[in-house]
């Protein structure tokens, strides 16, 4: 089975949390095929704003919302 992850990232309105300014400025990275290219591409990405507090990036285990039976990665 395929196991998609999508890496998204935005401004957050605090460092602590998940809550994004803006979801139409959403930066949406890609859907990957595995967790290692998604952490590969979130890595690039949050590399790039690591001087950025309010800028997060994460990786979203769509497989898991599509089959949320399955709990390997």
């Amino acid at each position: 089975m395929q196991k998609l992850h999508l890496v998204m990232g935005g401004r957050v309105k605090d460092p602590r949390s998940l809550e994004f300014v803006d979801l139409k400025e959403l930066d949406l990275v890609g859907v990957y095929p595995d967790f290692a290219s998604a952490q590969e591409a979130w890595k690039s990405s949050a590399q790039r704003t690591v001087d950025d507090a309010e800028m997060k990036y994460v990786i979203v285990h769509l497989h898991r919302l599509l089959q949320p039976d399955l709990t390997e990665d």
